[in-house]
């Protein structure tokens, strides 16, 4: 939208998920403005307009909110890497368990969600052991500006962990056609690997003159530029081989919380099977297999599939199923005594979803990193004969808008003699 957009002073009532805040234009239309927040009188200018609804820059705070502070990072405002940096972490933390009820609530139709205390993050700061930067014209590192993908350089970073803050700025990264993203990754001993994201096969020239791990990944396959493919992460003392195309979780403390708390809530006896879907590179499955007669994997990535095998090769009590959900798990002729699934940000297929609800395992933990598809997902498995007995956010990304969760559904007979 062109400079000459008309410019609106509006008050903030609430937040809402993915970031913004939530006001009202004097037509009544909902106006979502990032970097404002609720209580707060601000001008703006509207950058997209829809029929129900349109987006706003922040102009001015023309009268801050009391619970408004400085942001450590000179950054943000325009990098849309953070978006909670001018709250406190307390007040952050009550504001994503408000949004996560209001999002049960409106999507998933629950009066009154079962919402357990947000377990917070031992680390608010330099807590990601994961980071991936885009690249500018000029080949600076960067994030992409909120609401777009225009790349904002930057200088610093108070994400991602120590180690990886020493590296990245001294990486030297020609803006090369089909370089889409750098990331780097952090694992054990502070070993640090870059990963070149590419859409071309060719990889590029490489060196450095500090120690680095490089890889090059692209539809070709991962070429290794220099030290080894493979991370090595450790987890409540477990080591994870993770290669550079596998998923893991980003923060490592809070990892851990999350596997504590879901192995209160499966059913883990000597007898018992457990079904593991989306299990990616085993993070979850390596502490269920030990305590359950049976584990169960389900996963799509070739290359979590690799290293969970690996990461897993120790039990016999284990299998593993290569393909998506809702392809595998309708042919799976199993009465699971408990399932754990950990979708995408995209949530259950509904396929996948029909299949659970066909299976009826009696316990069903669902490790959730979207509220919306969460609600979507919860509302249909309710109509399918669970009920939802408790939800516990984790804070795995302060400073962010997103929200991880660990809900638990039972069958309405669960427990119940027959």
């Amino acid at each position: 939208m062109a400079e000459s957009s008309p410019t609106y002073e509006i008050d903030l009532t609430a937040l809402a998920f993915g970031g913004d805040s939530l006001g009202r234009l004097p037509d009544g239309r909902a106006v979502f403005v990032p970097f404002g927040l609720p209580g707060e009188r601000v001008r703006i200018r509207l950058v997209e307009e829809k029929r129900a609804y349109a987006r706003g820059e922040l102009l001015e705070v023309l009268e801050p909110s009391s619970r408004r502070i400085a942001a450590r990072c000179p950054h943000f405002g325009e990098c849309g890497g953070c978006h909670y940096q001018n709250l406190a972490y307390e007040d952050q933390l009550d504001a994503k368990t408000e949004i996560l009820r209001d999002v049960l609530a409106r999507v998933g139709g629950l009066s009154s969600p079962p919402i357990r205390p947000i377990v917070p993050a031992p680390q608010p700061w330099n807590y990601r052991n994961h980071v991936q930067f885009h690249l500018s014209a000029e080949g600076r590192l960067g994030y992409q500006a909120q609401n777009s993908h225009r790349v904002v350089p930057i200088r610093e970073c108070h994400l991602p962990e120590g180690a990886l803050n020493e590296v990245w700025p001294r990486l030297e990264v020609e803006p090369l056609p089909g370089l889409e993203r750098v990331s780097l990754r952090l694992g054990q001993e502070e070993g640090v690997q870059l990963i070149l994201e590419s859409s071309d096969p060719q990889p590029p020239e490489f060196s450095v003159d500090f120690p680095l791990s490089a890889v090059h990944l692209s539809p070709a396959g991962s070429m290794v530029l220099a030290g080894d493919e493979q991370v090595y992460l450790s987890v409540r003392d477990r080591t994870f081989c993770v290669s550079p195309g596998s998923f893991f979780q980003v923060n490592t403390l809070q990892a851990e919380a999350m596997v504590a708390h879901l192995l209160e809530l499966l059913p883990l006896t000597s007898t018992a099977t457990v079904i593991d879907v989306y299990c990616g590179v085993g993070l979850f499955s390596a502490f269920i297999a030990p305590r359950v007669g049976r584990l169960m994997g389900v996963e799509l990535s070739q290359a979590a599939c690799e290293d969970f095998a690996a990461n897993l090769d120790e039990f016999d009590n284990v299998e593993l199923y290569q393909g998506a959900a809702e392809d595998v798990l309708p042919a799976l002729q199993v009465r699971a005594d408990g399932m754990v699934v950990d979708p995408p940000r995209s949530g259950l297929d509904p396929r996948a979803l029909d299949a659970i609800a066909a299976m009826q395992p009696p316990v069903l933990v669902y490790v959730s990193c979207d509220p919306s598809t969460l609600a979507r997902d919860a509302k249909r498995l309710l109509a399918k004969g669970y009920t939802l007995e408790q939800v516990t956010p984790f804070d795995l990304f302060p400073q962010t808008y997103h929200i991880e969760s660990i809900s638990l559904f039972k069958t309405k007979t669960w427990g119940k003699k027959d």
